[in-house]
C-alpha cells in the first residue's frame, strides 16, 4: 500500500463496480453505504493517528464502497416501457455515425415519438443520402426493442447497447424529410466540421482502401472499411494499428513538441509540453472522444503532469489515476473490451518490459534500441493481454509477433504522414504527387497485412477459454517475469506449479463440458438452423447453406468455443426432413 497506493484504490474500486454489476443492491442497502463510507471518510480524517495500522484496511474499503454507489447511479434507471407503436413518425437527430452494413446505413441518435424522447440504432437504407449534425429528420420508422440472445454462447447485444443507454431500434424508410437545425451546438458543429472533412477525404483521387485507411487512422471513423480490410488487421494482430490508441496519440503529441522546441526558447520549454497537451485534447475532442483516444489522453496527460511538477514520473500511479478518473465519471467503462486491454497491455509492458530487454545485447545504438524496444514491447503487451484476447475472441495468431516486429517500426512514418495528409485536404489543398505517394505506399502496406492474415498455419480459432482460466493465466503471466530475471530452481518451480494449475483448471473444465449432450433449435435471421451436441462433437443443419460463412461467423464459432467441440459438420436441412440421425441416434424435429 505505501509503494501504490493509488493502483491499489483503483483497484479495490474496481471490484466495488464488479460487486454491483453481478450482485446488484437496491437502493436502500445503497443508502446505507453512502452514511458508511461518510463515517468511514470522517475517521480517517479526524482519528487517523488512532487508525494508523489499521488506515489500509479502511482505505481499500472505503473505495470498495465508493465502486459500489459510483456503478448503482451511473446504471440505475427506473424501468418505463415507452408508450410507442411497432410502426411510428419518428423525428430524430444523430449523435454518432455507426459501421455500415450490407443493406443499411447505420447511425447512434435521439429518436422523439410523440412525448417519448429515447437513445436509439438508427437503420437507413444504404442508397439513402447521407446524414449530418446540422439537421433534424422525420421518417416512417418500425421501431424494434432490443432482446437478449436465446442462448447463453451468443454476443449480448442488448446488455452491450443497455449500457450506452439504447434499448430501441429504428429501421426508417426511404421518405426522410429533413429541417436545419437553428439550435446547433458547439459539439455538434465539432462533429459537422469533421464530417465536412471525411466528405473532402472522399472526394480526392485516391483508392477507396486508401481513403477509408486515411479516414480510420487519423479521424476514427472506420465505419466504410471494409470487412476484408477489417479481417485482416485482425488476424495480424495489428488492429491497434488502424484504431486509434496510445500509439497515435504519442506520435501526434511528439510531432507537436518536435515542431515547439526548434521555435521556442530553452527556458519556455516546459510551455510546449504543456501547449502539446492541450492539443491533443483539442485533437481528441475534434475526432469524438473515443474511449481509446480519451484513455490515452488521460495516461498521457498525467504522466506529463508529473514531469512539469519535476517529480519522478511513476507508470502505475498514472495507470492507477488515470482509471479512476474515467471510471468516476463513468463505471461502465471497465466492461469495454478496449479499456480492459489498453490498461492490461500497460501492466504488462511495465511488468515485462525491462526484464525482457535485459537479456537482450545492449543498445548502443538508435536503431538497436529502436528494434530491441519494438520486440520486447510487442511480447510484453501480448503476453499479458493473451488471456483475455482468448476469453472475449477465442483466436489468436502467432503471426502477430512477427507483424508488429516488421510493422510497428514504421507506425509512426505512417500516422504523421496520415496526419499531414488530413491537415492538407481540410485546408482543400490538394497535391496530386502527394496522394499518389501515400495512395500507392498505403495499398504496399494493405498487401503485406493481408499476405500475413493469409498465414493460416499459424493462427487458431475456436480457443475455448473461461474466467477461471484466464485468471490462471494471468498468474502464469505474473510469476514469469522473475523467471526472465533471475532463472533459478525457485522461480522455474513456481512457474512450472502456475502452468500445472492451469492444465488441471482446463482438463477439469474440458471433462465437465463433454459430459453433456445438447440439442437444440434456432433461427438465425431467415435460416434454420439444428444442432446436435455429443461430446466434443456437434453437428449443425442448417436450412440455407448460401449463408454458410455468416453463420459460421455469428453461431457456430460462438457455440463451438463455449462448448469446446473439437470436430462439427455442418449439412443441409431440407423442409421436408422431419427427423436427423447423428451417432446412431433419432432426433425429431419439431
Amino acid at each position: 500500500m505505501n509503494k501504490q497506493p493509488l493502483l491499489i484504490v483503483t483497484l479495490c474500486f474496481i471490484l466495488g463496480i464488479l460487486f454491483q454489476d453481478n450482485f446488484p443492491l437496491g437502493s436502500i442497502a445503497v443508502y446505507y453505504g453512502i452514511v458508511l463510507c461518510v463515517g468511514i471518510l470522517i475517521s480517517l480524517f479526524f482519528y487517523s493517528y488512532f487508525l494508523n495500522k489499521s488506515k489500509p484496511v479502511l482505505l481499500c474499503l472505503l473505495f470498495f464502497g465508493l465502486g459500489i454507489i459510483f456503478h448503482f447511479f451511473n446504471t440505475f434507471s427506473p424501468v418505463t416501457e415507452l408508450a410507442v407503436k411497432e410502426k411510428e413518425t419518428v423525428i430524430f437527430n444523430i449523435s454518432q455515425k455507426l459501421n455500415t452494413t450490407a443493406k443499411y446505413k447505420k447511425y447512434e441518435g435521439i429518436a422523439i415519438v410523440g412525448k417519448n424522447s429515447f437513445n436509439t440504432i438508427l437503420y437507413i437504407p444504404k442508397d439513402t443520402h447521407e446524414l449530418d449534425f446540422k439537421h433534424y429528420y422525420k421518417a416512417e420508422a418500425y421501431l424494434a426493442r432490443i432482446k437478449p440472445p436465446k442462448y447463453d454462447f451468443q454476443f449480448n447485444y442488448a446488455r452491450y447497447l443497455k449500457r450506452k443507454n439504447i434499448e430501441y431500434q429504428c429501421y426508417l424508410s426511404k421518405g426522410i424529410s429533413s429541417a436545419e437545425k437553428k439550435d446547433v451546438s458547439f459539439f455538434d458543429a465539432v462533429k459537422q466540421q469533421r464530417l465536412e472533412i471525411l466528405q473532402r477525404i472522399d472526394n480526392t483521387g485516391m483508392s477507396e482502401k486508401a481513403k477509408t485507411f486515411l479516414k480510420g487512422i487519423i479521424l476514427a471513423d472506420r465505419t466504410e472499411i471494409d470487412a476484408g480490410t477489417v479481417r485482416d488487421f485482425n488476424r495480424s494482430g495489428l488492429i491497434h494499428l488502424l484504431a486509434i490508441s496510445g500509439t497515435h496519440i504519442v506520435v501526434i503529441f511528439g510531432m507537436f513538441y518536435f515542431l515547439q522546441v526548434r521555435c521556442i526558447p530553452l527556458r519556455l520549454r516546459r510551455y510546449a509540453i504543456i501547449f502539446s497537451l492541450v492539443f491533443i485534447w483539442l485533437f481528441a475532442g475534434f475526432i469524438g472522444f473515443g474511449n481509446s483516444v480519451l484513455r490515452s489522453c488521460m495516461m498521457l496527460t498525467i504522466y506529463f503532469i508529473y514531469v512539469l511538477l519535476q517529480r519522478k514520473p511513476d507508470l502505475l500511479h498514472a495507470l492507477g489515476l488515470s482509471a479512476f478518473i474515467i471510471l468516476v465519471f463513468d463505471t461502465r467503462q471497465f466492461f469495454d473490451i478496449g479499456f480492459q486491454l489498453s490498461f492490461l497491455a500497460v501492466l504488462g509492458i511495465f511488468w515485462l518490459n525491462q526484464p525482457l530487454l535485459n537479456r537482450f545485447p545492449k543498445q548502443d545504438q538508435y536503431w538497436k534500441k529502436l528494434i530491441f524496444n519494438t520486440v520486447t514491447i510487442s511480447i510484453a503487451a501480448q503476453l499479458a493481454t493473451l488471456p483475455l484476447v482468448l476469453y472475449y475472441f477465442h483466436q489468436f495468431s502467432l503471426i502477430s509477433v512477427i507483424a508488429n516486429f516488421i510493422i510497428v517500426p514504421f507506425s509512426e512514418v505512417i500516422i504523421v504522414f496520415s496526419f499531414l495528409m488530413t491537415v492538407l485536404i481540410a485546408f482543400k489543398v490538394d497535391f496530386m504527387f502527394i496522394n499518389t505517394v501515400y495512395d500507392n505506399g498505403i495499398l504496399l502496406l494493405l498487401k503485406v497485412i493481408h499476405w500475413f492474415a493469409e498465414v493460416d498455419v499459424l493462427f487458431f480459432e475456436n480457443i475455448p477459454v473461461n474466467l477461471m482460466e484466464v485468471v490462471s493465466m494471468l498468474g502464469m503471466v505474473y510469476l514469469l517475469r522473475a523467471v526472465i530475471l533471475h532463472c533459478n530452481f525457485k522461480s522455474f518451480m513456481r512457474l512450472s506449479m502456475s502452468v500445472l494449475v492451469f492444465f488441471i483448471i482446463r482438463t477439469g473444465s474440458n471433462v465437465f463440458e463433454n459430459q453433456r449432450e445438447e440439442v437444440l433449435f434456432h433461427d438465425f435471421n431467415t435460416n434454420k438452423v439444428f444442432l446436435v451436441k455429443k461430446g466434443n462433437k456437434a453437428c449443425f443443419w442448417i436450412s440455407d447453406v448460401s449463408d454458410q460463412e455468416k453463420m459460421i461467423r455469428y453461431f457456430i464459432n460462438p457455440y463451438c468455443s463455449s462448448r469446446r467441440i473439437v470436430h462439427f459438420e455442418i449439412k443441409s436441412l431440407p423442409p421436408s426432413v422431419r427427423k436427423i440421425v447423428f451417432q446412431d441416434h433419432i432426433y425429431e424435429i419439431k
